[in-house]
């Protein structure tokens, strides 16, 4: 049998199990239908709320890179470099709802197989902002949106009912989902924040309010370094700066260990994993720990904006190694991985003669009392 890409994710047939992640680059009507010309199983539309949004005066998103060999980091780009990172302190779509309703329609009725999803924000804590969700849920899945992803992740946004203020308490997470799967006719799925101190706990709250899948994660709080030359701050308007979003290759190792708890946690649960995936070596990552489906960002970004070149890798790189392996699909080595992820003290140590609790001093500087 043929190895195939296709993957049945929440009850969505997808092409293949490769999104674009909501985004910058999902603000524009133009850039979805790129991204579906291009070949992305899914898009993930900018999160879309009721509210008036103003951004910020000046860049939105930057890229921090290193100097190979070198403890160097900075967003000023040198010969060289490497990307280490991108930060951005962008909030939700500052176009309305009434915008978004028709290209929603217009997108879907231009690739009526590939699967769109509808990013939703609202606020929490009152009956209005719960009915500000419903109505945000309606319109986008009437208007052809295959599923919701609702935004409860955000990690800048000064509003304590909104973005990841709501993705820190169980209890609003269950609460928001609830609402929006009492008035949804496609799947709900729930995007995470990573500033937490446990995410299953978070995870569970979305579960038990019907969430058909979890998004993991967000991008992880974070300030640009200062400029050692200017004492400014890299990205700043009038010399200030404020929290944004750290996302790229230097949060995959931790959006992995999110993502390893979430899975554990709940074997038989639906997981979409974002965090720094720029080639299929790093979307295996997230397969082989349990993913469903996979979001990339930043490698897009830097491609074209909507990586033309990343998801044409992507696939064929996922086929190549399918069939090398005699997969046929993605659930064939889907969680192969899963249950290697275990807790310290179930890693072997050394035997009794060797090992000494932790106190030898190989790998640390050594006193000299310790060399007598």
């Amino acid at each position: 049998m043929a190895a195939t890409l296709g993957v049945t994710f929440s009850g969505l047939r997808f092409e293949n199990p490769f999104l674009l992640s909501s985004a910058p680059p999902t603000e524009s009507e133009s850039n979805i239908l790129r991204a579906f010309d291009a070949g992305w199983g899914g898009v993930v539309t900018k999160t879309i709320g009721l509210h008036p949004v103003v951004n910020v005066d000046g860049p939105k998103t930057k890229f921090l890179r290193a100097m190979p060999e070198s403890p160097h980091l900075s967003m000023k780009r040198r010969p060289g470099m490497a990307l280490h990172s991108s930060w951005n302190w962008e909030l939700i779509s500052d176009k309305p709802l009434d915008w978004w309703a028709p290209r929603i329609a217009r997108i879907k009725r231009a690739h009526p197989t590939r699967i769109l999803v509808a990013s939703i924000m609202a606020g929490s804590g009152s009956d209005e902002e719960l009915r500000h969700w419903q109505t945000l849920a309606r319109t986008c899945q009437d208007e052809g949106a295959d599923a919701l992803e609702l935004n409860l992740s955000c990690p800048h946004m000064d509003r304590l009912d909104m973005g990841s203020n709501i993705g820190k308490d169980q209890a609003q997470i269950s609460i928001v989902t609830k609402i929006v799967k009492d008035v949804a006719t496609v799947p709900v799925w729930a995007k995470l924040t990573p500033s937490t101190t446990d995410i299953v706990v978070e995870a569970r709250g979305a579960f038990l309010g019907g969430a058909d899948a979890v998004v993991s994660s967000n991008t992880f709080p974070s300030i640009t370094l200062i400029d050692p030359e200017t004492l400014e701050f890299e990205m700043n308007v009038d010399g200030y700066t404020s929290s944004g979003g750290l996302g790229g290759p230097a949060i995959l190792p931790q959006s992995l260990a999110k993502m390893a708890q979430l899975t554990q946690a709940f074997p038989d649960g639906s997981f979409s994993g974002i965090g720094g995936i720029a080639e299929f070596a790093h979307a295996l990552n997230y397969f082989l720990l349990g993913c469903g489906t996979v979001q990339v960002c930043t490698a897009a970004m830097l491609d074209h904006a909507i990586g033309p070149n990343v998801i044409a890798s992507l696939t064929s790189d996922m086929l190549a190694f399918m069939e090398k392996r005699g997969y046929a699909g993605l659930d064939d080595f889907r969680g192969l991985r899963r249950d290697r992820v275990v807790t310290q003290s179930l890693i072997r140590r050394p035997d009794a003669k060797a090992y000494h609790g932790g106190h030898e001093a190989e790998g640390y500087a050594v006193s000299p009392a310790d060399k007598h």
